[in-house]
């Protein structure tokens, strides 16, 4: 894809963002798009954003779990950029109208005391860097109609990342194996949907350790205090205005947010 493609596909997007008015899948509206192409893309918009103001806290990393992927259509992970304007506060109310088609997913987030540069970044590393996780909620978002995405529209889309909800943080030496941890997802106090840690690459430090290794490919690394969201544990629900959303961790506790 040449230059100016990508800066036709990147306006897209963001222009859709900002509307809150989806669009076309960018690969049909440009056949050939590619993985390359895509990263570029996001990195375009990521780049605006940071030029009016935002900060990088950290990344997300999607398409997981076996739920997620079965969900969408798509077989392997992806990685977004998280920035300071996308954190919402636990048990908040934020407005459903400012997105597209949200959905809910429970997710183990990681804070980093050390950081972590690929290539051949480990799950031992991950945990080794780590010096708490929290339970999250991430507001996972398409700007692309309909959900009706490949791997390289939702790299484009920025991961399909909406906003990061996460509740207390606890130190990484007082939580049992990530692996085992489960989570149950409530909308309006109804269980909708539960799963466990492993359900995430087999363990959430292999999806941080995987995120590490791709953010080399793109000359980046983790940096100490950044956040990763590390997938969702279950499938992702939509949700609207008029839900309250809860996530519940057995060792780790709960997060909520609310639309209005």
């Amino acid at each position: 894809m040449d230059e100016k493609t990508r800066r036709e596909a990147a306006r897209a997007l963001r222009e859709a963002d900002l509307s809150v008015r989806p669009v076309e899948p960018p690969s049909r509206t440009h056949p050939g798009l590619d993985v390359a192409d895509a990263y570029d893309i996001q990195l375009r918009n990521i780049a605006a954003r940071l030029g009016e103001g935002a900060r990088t806290v950290g990344y997300k990393v999607g398409l997981t779990s076996r739920a997620i992927q079965e969900l969408l259509g798509v077989d392997e992970p992806d990685f977004g950029h998280l920035l300071d304007d996308m954190v919402v506060e636990d048990g908040a109310t934020v407005d459903a109208s400012r997105y597209c088609a949200p959905r809910a997913e429970p997710e183990i987030c990681f804070r980093l005391a050390r950081g972590l540069r690929g290539p051949g970044v480990t799950a031992a590393d991950v945990l080794a860097a780590t010096d708490a996780v929290a339970p999250a909620l991430e507001i996972a978002d398409s700007r692309v109609r309909d959900w009706e995405i490949t791997l390289v529209d939702t790299v484009a889309d920025n991961a399909s990342a909406g906003a990061l909800v996460h509740g207390p943080w606890t130190p990484l030496s007082e939580v049992p194996d990530l692996a085992a941890l489960t989570a149950e997802l409530y909308i309006d106090g109804e269980s909708v949907a539960r799963g466990e840690g492993k359900a995430v690459l087999g363990h959430p430090a292999e999806a941080v350790a995987w995120l590490a290794d791709g953010l080399a490919g793109i000359g980046a690394a983790l940096e100490p205090g950044q956040v990763v969201l590390s997938g969702s544990i279950t499938t992702a629900p939509f949700v609207t205005a008029g839900h309250r959303v809860e996530a519940r961790f057995d060792a780790l506790g709960t997060v909520s947010v609310s639309f209005s």
